[in-house]
């Protein structure tokens, strides 16, 4: 039985923890408001703008631009996003096992034709742990979300994919839909899926200036680029939103695990103070 000593010992290390873990909560609370208003405040720009690409592309004929180039695959690019820090539940995890099973998928093209790109600190060091070599860092993006910083990824596998030097982009990364639910998406990123139109939906026919040519140019790149930094945003805010859950599961499990001690120290020291009285009583006893 442990003795008085070494479960105040335990009781002021837990405490401690609690103090840590509540802190962190706090922490994570305070990101994960200001990550999900602007996620919330970007997403539907970023959807009306892909639902705008969509219509125009449904309504062309033939191939519209090389980013919707649709061609064997015999080189591969993988975006997979991570958070730089642990203690986030299973957010990390979750990404490493999907980008396995991604690497799995297209192990018959050789290890030097899958390419990654890893967002992420944890993500990277999977990366390496795969046997393969990041194709660059971007660990800072992970922490600070720029639209910068999304641009230049977003252009670096576009030039790729332009230049045939990949024929398919695939991206992974966790989407956003509340402060419980975060979804682990896997998608294709490129060439560029066209959604079929719903069932009666009006066909819309645009009028464009100056042409169809240079708004495509323009517009198909830009659409591209949004993408990047939505799946960028949408895994920030899901990493605060699972380490504020872990947080909160740890600081509560510490509650829980402080009421245990403490019972647990009383029983202990009313015991000592019975065997001390039994002591004091059979002395007593023994010197009569």
């Amino acid at each position: 039985m442990a003795t008085l000593k070494e479960i105040k010992s335990r009781i002021q290390s837990v405490q401690s923890t609690q103090k840590i873990t509540s802190a962190m909560k706090m922490v994570s609370s305070a990101k994960l408001r200001k990550a999900q208003k602007t996620i919330e405040n970007f997403f539907p720009y970023e959807q009306r703008l892909n639902g705008l690409l969509n219509n125009f592309l449904s309504a062309e004929e033939g191939n519209v631009s090389v980013f919707a180039d649709v061609r064997e695959v015999k080189r591969v690019a993988i975006i997979a996003f991570s958070s730089n820090t642990s203690l986030c539940g299973s957010y990390n995890s979750n990404v490493i096992k999907h980008l396995q099973t991604a690497v799995e998928n297209n192990k018959s093209l050789g290890k030097e034709n899958i390419l990654i790109f890893p967002v992420g600190k944890k993500i990277a060091k999977a990366c390496h742990r795969l046997g393969f070599e990041p194709q660059d860092n971007f660990e800072a993006m992970a922490d600070k979300p720029t639209y910068l910083a999304a641009l230049e990824l977003a252009d670096k596998v576009m030039t790729l994919f332009n230049n045939k030097e990949i024929d398919k982009v695939e991206l992974i990364y966790h989407h956003f839909k509340s402060k419980s639910s975060q979804v682990l998406t896997e998608e294709t990123f490129l060439p560029i899926q066209l959604k079929p139109a719903e069932r009666g939906a009006v066909a819309l026919d645009y009028i464009v200036e100056p042409d169809r040519a240079t708004i495509m140019s323009e517009l198909i790149p830009k659409v591209l680029r949004l993408k990047i930094y939505t799946a960028l945003l949408d895994s920030n805010a899901s990493e605060h939103a699972a380490r504020t859950i872990a947080m909160q599961m740890a600081t509560d499990n510490a509650t829980d695990l402080l009421q245990e001690l403490s019972l647990q120290y009383n029983k202990s020291r009313q015991q000592a103070i019975t065997n001390e009285l039994l002591d004091i009583v059979g002395g007593s006893f023994g010197q009569n």
